[in-house]
């Protein structure tokens, strides 16, 4: 523990996370036929620049000749992608000016690493509040992040943060429903493993979030979807209501849940974090759960809220040279924050 406390010591007195800017908006109106809904991202972004961020994630996580080899594979791909998301990709290659083949790699891409932390957590009185930071190995995504609110019938269904070309969400919130995060489980999950659990029908982890977020009613109905339906990778999800005691983390195998984690506050449990190893495991030497409770032990149950809690995620190395953006959020409220995040010094 006295090692731990000298290396964190040591790492913040070499870097500051700071907030650079918060990511535009751009609106997806679910009316619209799903070939036409993500069309505004061409007015967000110059399209040079979106084919460059595309190709550089795609080629820096599956190898150029990997990508020729899988060919085959990424347009049988095509039959089985869930409605509507096959044809929203099938606009999206359109906006690119590529072919779909192209973009449902992509989507993939956005798929294999996605390192982050998430916390839920409520305070002494009973209100819930959840947070996280998206870690991304390639730091050009904060070129291209987004935040999107999905209207249906001129009102905002839910909303999320994503990067363009992704269809999917890791971060978002239904209002007055409640929040949900993804992240990476580090246990399984080749690419090419992924891609033939993906031919078998099974939903991209970013897939069911957004999904979720469209269909459930309640948090109760999103713990069970979330839970249950069958993935193409492992993955965390962390889950925040609207009523006391409605937090938990999902840890997901392929077919179902590994472990489910609930908010406990009667007994101490008033917050869980997650980053990308099961909780119940040592973490291999990785800081950012440490710091992030001993953070949160500091604040304290009484004073935990979003200015709080939006502390413990820029502590380094919760925030890192890989975190890409910070947001918090409160479904009950409702409050949904964004911001864009930078390590001083570079």
């Amino acid at each position: 523990m006295a090692i731990i406390m000298v290396e964190l010591w040591i790492i913040s007195l070499t870097a500051f996370c700071i907030a650079d800017v918060s990511p535009p908006l751009l609106t997806v109106n679910l009316d619209l036929p799903p070939e036409e809904r993500w069309a505004p991202l061409v007015e967000l972004f110059n399209i040079n620049l979106l084919r460059q961020v595309a190709a550089e994630v795609t080629w820096s996580m599956v190898p150029k000749w990997v990508q020729q080899a899988v060919i085959p594979i990424v347009k049988a791909l095509e039959k089985y992608m869930p409605p509507p998301y096959g044809k929203e990709i099938q606009g999206m290659a359109s906006y690119y000016g590529t072919n779909i083949s192209n973009i449902i790699l992509l989507n993939f891409a956005y798929e294999f690493t996605a390192f982050c932390t998430s916390v839920i957590a409520q305070d002494s009185k009973g209100n819930l509040y959840h947070g996280r930071n998206l870690d991304y190995p390639n730091g050009i995504l904060r070129n291209v992040t987004i935040d999107v609110s999905f209207i249906r019938n001129g009102k905002e269904l839910y909303r999320g943060t994503t990067f363009a070309g992704y269809i999917g969400l890791w971060t978002g919130q239904s209002s007055k429903t409640f929040s949900v995060t993804g992240n990476e489980r580090s246990k399984e999950g080749h690419w090419w493993e992924n891609l033939i659990a993906a031919v078998m029908k099974n939903m991209p982890a970013g897939w069911l979030l957004r999904q979720t977020l469209e269909e459930a009613a309640n948090f109760q109905e999103a713990v069970m979807r979330l839970s249950t339906v069958p993935l193409i990778t492992d993955v965390y999800y962390i889950i925040g209501g609207v009523h006391p005691g409605e937090g938990v983390v999902v840890t997901r195998d392929r077919r179902g849940p590994a472990d489910i984690w609930p908010l406990d506050p009667l007994n101490g449990g008033w917050y869980r974090v997650e980053a990308n190893s099961d909780h119940w495991l040592p973490a291999p030497r990785d800081y950012r759960r440490f710091a992030a409770r001993w953070t949160l032990n500091r604040i304290g149950h009484d004073n935990i809220n979003l200015e709080t809690l939006y502390k413990v995620l820029s502590v380094v190395p919760v925030c890192n040279r890989g975190t890409i953006y910070t947001t918090v959020m409160s479904a009950a409220e409702p409050e949904y924050k964004t911001v864009l995040r930078k390590l001083l010094p570079e």
